[in-house]
């Protein structure tokens, strides 16, 4: 299939970690394959233009954009007349991944989240977890949903509480309840080999297999492990009875890692002779059944249940870092992952953090990043703010927090709205502007309808010039009327410039 661009037509789609590089224009050359997630992060095969219209291919397929040409390979739903961006948007959500029966936990959103893992990394334990949880209280951040990351549990498929370092697993939830924290525990598909696990999931048939009939086994980031077969019911039954038993003690959910398509491969033999994008929505599904999920990387999940993430982010101030927080955190939204958390505040890659001496570490960029997050559907932390930055520079941190608390009420209230519509939380300037010149905005956002979030993401910046659409905006305790131009505004670290519409 060939498609011409039209004049001043931009495409918005495909892979979530692609954001950073889009829209695509007719000046552009583009070339994506979609039909095998290639990425750390969400995947949809799905591309949307900013004149109404959009492509669609279950399958997947590929696509390529040459200087106002497009062409597809695959079998492709074309559709087009639906006038804009929201539009394309709403009637290919609608065709293709509606939203139904929603049952995330407005505890994801209502307050930070906090993850165990930059803390403690490998080394998880009942102590530190409990201390991690009395310092979060005591520096007067405010408690929230509490991740226990990888490192719990004694191997990779045997899902309970390693008993030397969580001595008493069931009292220490308890504790962390009544602080008025939830608790997640990291789980991931893999099996470590030659342990009891292994043998029973490979004799009963659960694991994914070779064409050799032996356990396929995949290299991940943590070295070399089996791989559960989620397309065999009885995976999903086996792993569903382990972690109803954390669940018993008090676990409020779990963080769904690893399940990434290119941690499987094509010739792997599995019960439902599945691919990998298909085994990836396969462990995504089983996410979804819980009110509390968090994925990092997901195939053709949109629509569905889950609070998405974006994959861990650099400490750095580029498109390795946190230029791409607001560019990829918008294609989720219209990509239909709107439940979504810009990556841990500061970076997740947990070896910066390691590596570095007190005086590597960039305050401005952790505090700036905080600013990013701090109006989003979810903010995660997991270096501890309090530790890394001294008393003024935290403060801006609380500050950040305190402008969250502001707006939790639109915040909860656009959580529900997306989960009966499918809208957007954050949306790109075009989605709810389309008559305006922002298609190639990128760097600010729309919380909702009505209020305009433009944080600053450059280093030494103390403020920054924001688009205004057309009408009268609210900037603190003025109002301002705009034709529709760029207009500076100055803003303290931690502080975001928020204009809202009259």
């Amino acid at each position: 299939m060939k498609i011409k661009m039209q004049e001043q037509e931009f495409w918005y789609g495909g892979y979530v970690h692609e954001g950073i590089n889009q829209p695509i224009g007719k000046d552009d050359v583009y070339k994506i394959d979609l039909r095998t997630n290639q990425t750390p992060n969400q995947s949809m095969p799905l591309f949307l233009s900013s004149k109404g219209r959009y492509l669609f291919g279950e399958k997947g397929f590929v696509i390529s954009f040459d200087k106002g040409s497009i062409e597809v390979i695959g079998e492709v739903i074309y559709k087009e007349g639906f006038q804009n961006l929201k539009g394309a948007y709403l009637q290919a959500m609608s065709n293709h991944f509606p939203f139904d029966n929603n049952k995330l936990s407005m505890e994801l959103f209502s307050n930070p989240i906090y993850n165990s893992w930059i803390e403690l990394t490998f080394f998880q334990n009942e102590k530190d977890i409990l201390s991690y949880a009395e310092d979060i209280l005591n520096s007067g951040m405010p408690a929230g949903v509490l991740m226990i990351d990888d490192g719990w549990s004694d191997y990779y498929g045997k899902w309970s509480f390693n008993k030397e370092k969580f001595p008493d697993p069931k009292a220490m939830i308890q504790k962390l309840h009544s602080q008025g924290f939830h608790v997640m525990l990291w789980v991931s598909p893999y099996i470590t080999p030659d342990t009891l696990e292994y043998r029973e999931l490979r004799d009963k048939g659960m694991l994914i297999e070779t064409k050799e009939g032996k356990p396929f086994i995949t290299e991940w980031w943590n070295g070399y492990s089996a791989v559960l077969d989620f397309s065999n019911p009885s995976t999903a039954l086996w792993l569903k009875q382990q972690l109803d038993q954390l669940c018993d003690i008090g676990v409020d959910g779990f963080k769904f890692d690893g399940g990434d398509s290119t941690y499987y491969q094509e010739d792997n033999v599995t019960y439902g002779n599945v691919t990998p994008d298909e085994q990836s929505l396969l462990w995504a599904k089983f996410g979804a059944q819980y009110s509390f999920n968090e994925y990092r990387v997901s195939a053709k999940a949109g629509g569905m249940s889950l609070l998405q993430r974006l994959c861990d982010k650099q400490h750095s101030w580029e498109e390795n870092g946190i230029k791409s927080l607001i560019p990829n955190s918008l294609l989720q939204g219209i990509t239909g992952h709107p439940f979504c958390s810009p990556d841990m505040i500061g970076g997740g890659e947990y070896l910066d953090f390691e590596e570095m001496e007190d005086a590597a570490l960039d305050t401005e960029l952790f505090i700036r990043h905080s600013e990013i997050a701090c109006l989003m559907p979810a903010m995660q932390f997991s270096a501890a703010p309090y530790r890394v930055l001294n008393n003024e520079d935290f403060k801006k941190i609380l500050l950040s927090i305190e402008i969250r608390k502001n707006y939790q009420s639109v915040i909860e209230q656009l959580v529900l709205h997306a989960k009966e519509s499918g809208e957007p939380i954050i949306r790109y300037m075009t989605y709810e502007f389309p008559s305006e010149p922002v298609q190639k905005i990128t760097d600010q956002f729309m919380l909702g309808s009505n209020i305009l979030v433009a944080p600053i993401t450059s280093k030494g910046e103390e403020g920054r010039k924001v688009y205004v659409p057309q009408g009268s905006w609210q900037y603190r305790d003025k109002v301002m009327d705009s034709e529709g131009s760029y207009h500076y505004f100055s803003s303290q670290q931690g502080e975001p410039i928020i204009l809202e519409k009259k």
